[in-house]
């Protein structure tokens, strides 16, 4: 009897154990059950130490469905919103910026950690693009991608659970386009957002397979054209690869390596979010947006877990996919510039 490799059979398990965490967490009525779910298990069974392992390719997987998912929303209607809300996106660019700066700034004071390491530590971008920026400078590698992987989870966690907790959901008038279920249509759909996200990756561009599908999606429905809807199980899947994503990256070590560095990004997080919750809390007065819809929106977390957030409290997702799309594309390319200016005052100067 042929045995199956040890990878796949460790994958099931994977995929097991998450799908079990949003069955508990769908039991329990946790907020947004098929994310929260499977990471909060995976966490705590790694850290624990089970080493279950990720998943080949479940973040872009996960993206690309939530990317097609998000896309659907852009109606010509939205799109015309969205644009309305260009001068109020450019100045949350603005306030990230501050607030990273300030970041670098709080764990340099913090924690013993280089100037390079804790710069490219504070700024609300992608891990990956993060950490090359950092050994390209001399920075620490793993402390920035621990930092923002520490961020991105409690960010995930925590604006879900106070949202549930405050009683939000279901404030904004946005829906995605209205369309039956085709099996030719979503693979078309699927076919050419898959190919934006190539295109780009061959760019350089950073979080393609969230940004790729997503423009390729909303370029398309805001012509008024909507080639098939998402079936729920669909988007729940999507929700689940990135939760397992997410929750596999911890394991025992995580924690060990580096507790006062941890504990210094925690409290800096923290920080994060009372001053972003205050400034979305301004901005939704000024721009004429629901007040939720604008704290979702200037949240300092990833683009997929923001949007999930958004999408399932029906938090205004496509307002919320714009802010968070545009300010990681613009601080991804400009945080090497930032450095070279700000870099020598925190005391950290570029390798050759």
């Amino acid at each position: 009897m042929t045995r199956l490799p040890t990878a796949v059979v460790r994958g099931a398990l994977t995929l097991a154990v998450a799908l079990a965490g949003a069955v508990l967490a769908i039991w329990l009525r946790l907020p947004l059950p098929w994310f929260t779910g499977p990471l909060l298990t995976l966490a705590a069974a790694n850290i624990a130490g089970a080493k279950l392992p990720g998943l080949p390719h479940a973040r872009d997987a996960g993206q690309w469905i939530i990317g097609i998912a998000l896309g659907l929303y852009f109606t010509p209607t939205v799109t015309r919103e969205i644009l309305r809300l260009a001068p109020w996106i450019v100045v949350n660019i603005g306030f990230v910026w501050l607030l990273g700066l300030f970041g670098a700034w709080l764990l340099r004071r913090l924690s013993s950690e280089s100037a390079v390491t804790c710069f490219f530590s504070a700024p609300i971008g992608g891990a990956g693009e993060m950490a090359a920026q950092a050994e390209r400078n001399g920075g620490r590698v793993d402390r920035v991608a621990a930092a923002h992987s520490l961020r991105i989870m409690m960010v995930a966690l925590i604006v879900p659970f106070a949202l549930q907790w405050l009683g939000v959901r279901g404030l904004d008038p946005y829906a995605p386009a209205a369309a039956g279920f085709s099996p030719v249509g979503l693979l078309l759909l699927g076919a050419l957002a898959a190919a934006g996200a190539v295109v780009l990756a061959r760019l350089g561009v950073p979080n393609q397979w969230m940004l790729g599908p997503l423009l390729v999606t909303a370029a398309i429905t805001a012509q008024g054209i909507v080639l098939s809807a998402l079936p729920a199980a669909v988007s729940n899947a999507g929700q689940l690869l990135i939760g397992v994503a997410l929750g596999t990256r911890f394991a025992p070590e995580f924690f060990r390596a580096a507790p006062r560095y941890l504990a210094a990004v925690a409290l800096v997080t923290l920080a994060y979010l009372g001053l972003s919750a205050l400034f979305g809390w301004w901005l939704a007065g000024v721009a004429s947006l629901p007040v939720p819809t604008a704290v979702v929106a200037t949240t300092p977390g990833g683009i997929g877990e923001m949007a999930i957030t958004a999408k399932v409290l029906q938090l205004g997702a496509p307002v919320v996919s714009a802010f968070h799309s545009i300010r990681m594309a613009t601080v991804v390319l400009t945080v090497g510039p930032a450095f070279r200016l700000v870099g020598p005052l925190l005391g950290g100067r570029r390798q050759a």
